[in-house]
C-alpha cells in the first residue's frame, strides 16, 4: 500500500513543494507509532523551511514539512498500554506532518477525545501550545493585567487573545484592515499599527505600559516592544517576521534580532525579556508539553476555546497553503487535511 506525501525539494519559492507518492507505508522503528494523518498544520516555520531559512536543524533535503499533526494509530512497534490501533492522537512533529503517513514516538503522542475536530486539535498543537507556554510558564500573567499581543490575526495571535481572554487580561492587539474586527470580537483593543503608533497608544490607554508583550515580529521592532513595558514586565520575543520572513531584511534588523534580547536584558529597569522556541522548550521539557497540550485540549472539549481555521484545503494543494500565509492575509489557522478528516 503507498501513500502521499509533500516534500520540499531544494530551498525556494512554492513551486519547490512537490507531491512525493511512496511506493510502501513507512515502518514504525520500535516505540514508535504509524499514523494516519487527518490534519496537518501549516505554520510560518514551514515557510522558513523551504525558503531555507529556518533556524534550527532540520533532515537534509528532499524531506517532509510539517509541525504539527492529528490524526489515528495505524499501528504501533512495541507493547505500548497507554495507546491502541484506531485511537485520535496529536503529535508536534516539527518535521514530517505534510503526509497521509507518518511514524511518530509514542512519547510525543497525546490522545484526542472522540467527536472533536481534527483542525481544530491540530490547532492547539503548535498555535496553541505556544500561546499558553508564553503567557503562563514565560510571562506568568496573573487575573487583570495588561498584555500586548502583534501580529494578532495569527494563528498564535488569536491563540494569545483567547487564552488571554479566559484569563481575563486586557489585551491591547496589532493587526491591519479587515484583522481588526476579528481582534475587537476577540475581545482585545484593536491597534491599526499601519495607521498609528502602537507605542502612542498603549501609552495613552495604559499610562505606565503593558505587564507582558508578544513580539514574533524580531529585529529593531523588539525595542519598540520593550519601551511599553510596565515596571517588572515581561517582553517574550517568539519570530523571526523582520529577519528571516523577509527576502533583504535590513542590517540593523539582523544585528538587533540577535543581540538586542541580550542587550535588553542588562538595562537595570526591573523589566525581563525572553526567547521562546517551542521545539526545543517541548523537548527539554517533555511533562509540561503533555500536561499543557491535555490542559489545552479539555478547554476545546468544553467549548472555551475555538480555535479560528482559516481555510481546510487537500494535502496536495501544500503550494496554495503556502501562497495564502505568505499573502498575510489570513486569519487564524491553515490547515492540510486528508480523505478522513
Amino acid at each position: 500500500m503507498g501513500y502521499k506525501r509533500i516534500i520540499i525539494t531544494k530551498p525556494g519559492s512554492v513551486e519547490v513543494l512537490q507531491v512525493k507518492e511512496e511506493d510502501q507505508l513507512p515502518i514504525p522503528k520500535a516505540n514508535e507509532a504509524r499514523i494516519r494523518v487527518l490534519a496537518a498544520g501549516v505554520a510560518r516555520a514551514d515557510i522558513l523551511m523551504r525558503r531555507g531559512r529556518y533556524p534550527g536543524i532540520v533532515p537534509p533535503l528532499p524531506y517532509t514539512p510539517g509541525y504539527d499533526i492529528v490524526g489515528f494509530i495505524d499501528s504501533i512497534n512495541g507493547e505500548q498500554p497507554d495507546f491502541t490501533p484506531g485511537q485520535m492522537v496529536a503529535a508536534l512533529t516539527k518535521v514530517g506532518g505534510y503526509s497521509e503517513y507518518l511514524c511518530v514516538p509514542t512519547t510525543d503522542l497525546v490522545k484526542v477525545p472522540t467527536g472533536l475536530d481534527p483542525a481544530e486539535v491540530v490547532a492547539l498543537v503548535l498555535n496553541y501550545l505556544s500561546a499558553y507556554q508564553m503567557l503562563h510558564r514565560y510571562s506568568r500573567v496573573q487575573t487583570g493585567q495588561r498584555i500586548l499581543v502583534h501580529a494578532a490575526a495569527s494563528g498564535v495571535g488569536t491563540a494569545l487573545l483567547q487564552l488571554g481572554s479566559i484569563s481575563n487580561l486586557k489585551m491591547y492587539a496589532t493587526a491591519s484592515g479587515m484583522k481588526l474586527e476579528i481582534l475587537k470580537q476577540l475581545g482585545a483593543f484593536p491597534i491599526d499599527y499601519t495607521r498609528k503608533d502602537f507605542r502612542q497608544v498603549i501609552r495613552q490607554e495604559t499610562g505606565d505600559g503593558v505587564d507582558a508583550a508578544y513580539d514574533p515580529i524580531g529585529g529593531s521592532h523588539l525595542w519598540k516592544s520593550y519601551q511599553m513595558l510596565a515596571p517588572k514586565g515581561t517582553l517574550i520575543a517568539y519570530g523571526e517576521l523582520s529577519t528571516a520572513g523577509t527576502e533583504n531584511p535590513a542590517r540593523i534588523d539582523v544585528f538587533m534580532h540577535h543581540f538586542l534580547p541580550i542587550l535588553l536584558r542588562w538595562i537595570p529597569r526591573g523589566r525581563i525579556v525572553r526567547w521562546y522556541e517551542m521545539y526545543p522548550f517541548n523537548k527539554s521539557h517533555a511533562e509540561w508539553y503533555q500536561q499543557d497540550l491535555k490542559h489545552l485540549i479539555n478547554l476545546l472539549s468544553a467549548e472555551q476555546i475555538k480555535p479560528i481555521i482559516a481555510d481546510r484545503l487537500p494535502l496536495v494543494e501544500a503550494v496554495h497553503a503556502h501562497e495564502m500565509l505568505e499573502s498575510r492575509q489570513v486569519v487564524g489557522k491553515i490547515v492540510l487535511v486528508n480523505h478522513d478528516s
